[in-house]
């Protein structure tokens, strides 16, 4: 028994506490990886769950598990009550954390230790859910409370595959999805020759084999069929037997349990099967798991038979040499394949091996570490930017406007430029970024494009090439969806016409619109033109949706943007110039500001940044009322919340976005990234857009009112010498983007001759 201090490294300033629900020389996946890992940065203390074996008074047995990480193994005399359980938790864990002055991370894989352990102050507290724990067979009542609890406690919550982060998303404010990772080289040894296990060295060949838990997950009627089937065929099962009685294991002269093994032992068995089994039940248990197991046995050489997991499916489901199968007949036939690709050789494994190479424990856990050091640490210096430097600019964002004026600041005029934004990267709302799928996705909605100034193109094409794209768009109206904006399509669709030019269209539409004596607001212009029929059908109730307000009391520029045509042209735009960049748009920030002028300092809010920084002036692209306090009162901003999923399926729609104008329908429209990118898959990516009072500022609410606040505020910038306000948010604008950064290349200039004057006029005046 050891009794030491749970530290380690004395010099250590933080400690983390994994409360884990699994034994430390038990688990052989993500926690004891992800501790082994985290360890090279803090102190790692591994709280298992206790055993019922003390005689007397309870005791922690200590051990080292990895360099950094101490074990605990508590020992709790039998037969305490929950109450006294807990208690006697409590002060074990306790006589280990007050020794130490460290501050303390709390990690969790079961909602359970919370009951001796939330008492504990800590600067982060993590959630890492890999199941559905209140699906599992005999899970105790107090669990969902307790998650409950656990949910409003935790910073972070990270979850072990995607169908689990879609379940739980909506849990927490900050989810994020981890599918586990591989440790390649370990299991790539199964791929050498090896001498056969002891105990399975008899079993004659082929092997099927599979090594986890045995419990109510696995589907022990499927493995009875499989081993009926192929009586000549060896079926090897590594694990625990647990929550399932050991007399309902099918017992078959060809299926051979062989117990537990350490993670160790594990590539020796591999090196002996000739394919990997994934044999699960579909049930409440499985529903949401992400099984490690895939790339395991992939790395180790052997094709995959599973049943139709969803994580499964979404990830590995296209690839050669894992077959996924539903029923017992498609079961053995998959088997049957599987056995056969392996005879056929070893070319299978180049696709795997290229997914395997972009895999890696480091990564997830270098990942998780920034997360969790965001929250614990919130004033660390981020990347170069020094609080010693003293720059020439202060560029409060990193999106359109505050990237090209840093850019112009830096390049165009040798001044020194730190950039900030609080969010965590470039591009603002334009970034972009791979998800789960490998697909590129726009996280804050798609961005399109488009513009008529050949300056515009041509500054950006510095930064990045691009790729040709003409944007459609369909509504949804009722079972048909047709193009929007409104074209002759769309009214022979809707109608069932048959209008065959230009005139035939203009003159039906002439016949529905409804004059209007004065265009004032966004309802005229579409009723003045349409119709009111048309209005309803395609635009009253997406302006509500979008704006929160009906389209007669918003400012006529709103629908004016969205033209009527006579035409069959279903683009969505007209402009001469219509592309997308070739490698998204955060690579194209990226450039931008790759100068050695420009300083960056991400996850740094405005506040934080006058603290901490030397300049002289400022460009400021946030909202022009929170620079100035609100002083006279906030301008209303419309915001959104985004939904992104991966669907199995090839392609959801025809176009790259669906417009819902169904006043009905919560979401305003969904778009499909491989549209915009050219990516092929056999999966695809979409965003749902809900419009939101609430959540970051987006779209400034064009109405007299909101325009005459913003006149207060502006008159305030005019006489604040030393702030350049850029940017839809810092003028309060409806922007496209290249409207953006043709206003930011123009205030740049601006800004130069208005320097060049005030110089030359010093100098005269120093002269004189």
């Amino acid at each position: 028994m050891t009794q030491g201090n749970a530290s380690s490294n004395p010099s250590s300033s933080t400690l983390l506490i994994c409360f884990s629900h699994l034994r430390w020389d038990f688990v052989f996946q993500r926690p004891q990886h992800l501790m082994t890992r985290l360890a090279r940065n803090m102190d790692v203390l591994f709280w298992e769950e206790p055993i019922e074996d003390a005689a007397g008074e309870a005791w922690v047995d200590l051990h080292e598990g990895a360099p950094g990480v101490t074990v605990a193994v508590p020992h709790l005399p039998w037969g305490l009550e929950p109450g006294d359980r807990a208690d006697a938790l409590r002060r074990l864990l306790e006589s280990r954390t007050a020794r130490s002055d460290a501050s303390i991370i709390r990690w969790y894989y079961t909602p359970m230790m919370l009951s001796f352990s939330r008492h504990i102050d800590a600067k982060c507290t993590v959630y890492d859910c890999m199941d559905e724990l209140a699906n599992f067979r005999f899970a105790p009542p107090e669990l969902i409370p307790l998650e409950q609890e656990l949910f409003a406690a935790a910073d972070l919550v990270f979850t072990g595959g995607y169908s689990l982060y879609e379940a739980k998303r909506a849990s927490h404010a900050s989810v994020h999805p981890f599918p586990s990772s591989v440790d390649v080289a370990h299991f790539a040894r199964a791929r050498e020759v090896m001498p056969d296990a002891t105990d399975q060295a008899g079993l004659p060949r082929p092997r099927f084999g599979f090594y986890g838990v045995i419990d109510e997950r696995m589907n022990l009627g499927l493995i009875a069929t499989l081993a009926d089937a192929r009586p000549d065929w060896s079926f090897v099962m590594l694990g625990p037997v647990v929550k399932v009685d050991p007399a309902e294991l099918p017992q078959r002269p060809n299926i051979a349990y062989l117990g537990g093994k350490s993670y160790d032992e594990l590539p020796g068995y591999a090196a002996g099967w000739d394919v990997a089994l994934m044999p699960f039940a579909i049930n409440e248990a499985t529903r949401f798991i992400s099984p490690t197991k895939t790339p395991e046995y992939l790395a180790a050489g052997l094709p995959v038979v599973s049943t139709p997991i969803r994580d499964v499916i979404r990830h590995y489901g296209a690839m050669p040499g894992v077959f996924v199968a539903d029923g017992a007949e498609a079961f053995v036939a998959a088997c049957d394949q599987a056995l056969a690709l392996r005879r056929s050789g070893d070319a299978w494994r180049a696709e795997a091996d290229a997914l395997l190479a972009e895999q890696s424990w480091d990564q997830v856990a270098a990942r998780m570490l920034r997360l969790i050091l965001d929250i614990a640490e919130p004033r660390r210096p981020v990347l170069q930017a020094l609080p010693t430097t003293h720059y020439d600019y202060l560029v409060v964002g990193a999106g359109f406007a505050g990237a090209v004026m840093a850019e112009r600041l830096a390049a165009g005029s040798g001044k020194r430029v730190l950039v900030i934004d609080k969010r965590p990267h470039v591009a603002g709302n334009a970034y972009d970024h791979h998800d789960a799928a490998g697909m590129m996705i726009h996280q804050y909605g798609p961005h399109i494009f488009h513009t008529n100034s050949a300056e515009i193109v041509e500054y950006l094409s510095r930064f990045t090439e691009w790729r040709p794209y003409e944007h459609r768009v369909l509504a949804q109206v009722g079972d048909k969806q047709v193009p929007i904006p409104i074209n002759r399509t769309t009214l022979n669709s809707l109608y069932g016409l048959s209008l065959k030019d230009d005139a035939d269209t203009a003159a039906f539409l002439a016949a529905r619109a409804e004059p209007v004596a004065m265009v004032r607001s966004s309802e005229d212009v579409v009723v003045s033109a349409v119709g009111r029929e048309l209005y309803e059908t395609f635009f009253r109730g997406y302006t509500r949706k979008q704006w929160g307000i009906d389209p007669s009391e918003l400012d006529k520029s709103v629908t004016a943007r969205v033209p009527t045509r006579t035409s069959t042209d279903d683009r969505y735009f007209t402009d001469t110039h219509q592309v997308m960049p070739r490698d998204g748009y955060t690579a194209m920030f990226e450039k931008m500001l790759d100068h050695p002028n420009i300083d960056l300092a991400l996850g740094v809010d405005f506040a934080e940044a006058k603290a901490r920084f030397v300049y002289d002036r400022i460009v400021y692209t946030g909202p022009i009322d929170e620079y100035f306090g609100f002083r006279f009162g906030k301008l209303p901003y419309r915001s959104l919340e985004f939904r992104h999923v991966i669907e199995e399926r090839e392609w959801a729609q025809s176009v790259a976005v669906v417009n819902y104008p169904d006043e009905a329908v919560p979401h305003t429209r969904i778009t499909e990234y491989k549209h915009l990118t050219g990516q092929t898959a056999p999966h695809t990516s979409l965003t749902y857009e809900y419009p939101s009072d609430e959540g970051d500022p987006y779209y400034p609410i064009p109405r007299a009112e909101n325009q005459a606040l913003y006149k207060r505020y502006e008159a305030l910038a005019a006489v604040t010498p030393e702030v350049l306000f850029v940017g839809r948010l810092a003028t309060y604008r409806y922007y496209n983007m290249d409207q953006v950064v043709g206003q930011a290349l123009a205030t740049y200039r601006r800004h130069v001759a208005e320097q060049a004057i005030g110089e030359a006029t010093y100098a005269a005046v120093s002269a004189e």
